[in-house]
């Protein structure tokens, strides 16, 4: 039975030679094999720096303080009698186990996961029995770390008491969806900001407006008199809209001149677009707001049109942009929740 004062210690391991080497051999076990020994090294976070350093030089700065760091926890700050949870791919249960050894190198076990320490495992729970918010600690980046947020619902699984399992409509799954969708967006910006300077985003640009629909031609280079593209439907370019676009990669604000200065290089009847990496001043806005024929794109605009028109992309551009797809719990409104109930109201009437 787990007190108040259990630590719990989350551990990931990769493949089936890992998974084995827990479940039928009763250890637990952290990877970087290279360094060897790791009770040669001083008990110091700073002894495992430099070790780490030395046998991965060619890794950055950060992924040494990580590496470092877990290896340390895992000699020096996890003690025998605490519990390990281990979520294991193979047969998609989580594990709880107790650590009952003190750290070991065992090259003899495996090449790959050397630095072990023995654990004896007390149970394997199913998925469903775990909140999601648990599910998604677990999931941490880290090899190893400490769960801290969601321990009673291990502490509940081993004492066989019943948790309350939340439906996703929980905080976490939202904080989590936004988590990911934040990344993403990051990343498309410093990729465009660090790549695509000058000309280079002209062209992306030119590019993006194609995956909507519109035909383009890019002024060349020197001679665009503040158009840098021209983009519309037809192929004669003789229907409206004739949209005439500026961009603008910095990644400051763009002001009022710059958007009145496209606004008088239009004709009747023609639309203008500017599109900026960064953003606009509210002179500029207020500007645009009394010209319909304006329309102001700034860094978080650009981002969602290259989130919606991704797959329309060109190769060069997805390899600029490497973008996964993924499928994340969406949070369960009220109205759902109220209809899944009654649905099972229904379905309890029906059998009984």
């Amino acid at each position: 039975m787990a007190d108040n004062d259990q630590v719990f210690w989350g551990i990931h391991v990769t493949g089936t030679e890992g998974d084995n080497l827990y479940l039928q051999k009763g250890f637990i076990a952290i990877g970087w094999s290279d360094i060897g020994d790791l009770r040669a090294l001083a008990p110091t976070r700073e002894a495992f720096k430099e070790r780490i350093r030395s046998a991965y030089p060619k890794e950055a700065h950060g992924w040494h303080i990580n590496a470092a760091s877990q290896l340390f926890r895992f000699v020096h700050e996890m003690k025998p009698g605490d519990d390990v949870v281990y979520r294991s791919k193979i047969d998609r249960q989580i594990h709880i186990g107790q650590v009952v050894g003190e750290y070991e190198h065992r090259p003899d076990l495996s090449d790959e996961f050397a630095n072990v320490r023995q654990v004896k495992w007390i149970g394997a729970y199913p998925l469903t029995q775990f909140s999601q918010g648990a599910l998604y600690e677990l999931g941490s980046a880290l090899t190893l770390f400490q769960v801290k947020n969601y321990i009673d619902d291990y502490r509940a699984a081993l004492t066989g008491e019943a948790v309350a399992v939340p439906t996703p409509s929980d905080a976490t799954v939202a904080d989590v969806a936004k988590d990911i969708e934040q990344t993403a967006r990051d990343f498309v910006y410093k990729q465009l900001a660090q790549h695509h300077k000058g000309y280079g985003f002209q062209s992306f640009v030119a590019h993006l407006l194609i995956t909507m629909g519109y035909r383009t031609i890019e002024s060349p280079k020197g001679v665009d008199e503040g158009i840098d593209i021209i983009a519309h439907k037809d192929e004669l370019r003789l229907e409206a809209p004739i949209i005439k676009v500026q961009v603008k990669s910095t990644e400051g604000a763009v002001g009022g001149p710059e958007v009145k200065q496209l606004s008088g290089n239009l004709a009747q009847g023609e639309c203008g677009l500017l599109v900026t990496l960064g953003s606009f001043s509210k002179q500029a806005k207020d500007f645009a707001k009394s010209k319909p024929h304006l329309r102001l794109i700034d860094g978080d605009g650009l981002i969602d049109l290259v989130l919606a028109h991704y797959e329309q992309l060109d190769a060069r551009y997805k390899a600029l942009l490497p973008l996964k797809r993924v499928y994340i719990p969406e949070a369960v409104t009220e109205e759902a929740e109220k209809w899944a109930e009654t649905k099972s109201e229904k379905t309890a009437t029906a059998n009984a």
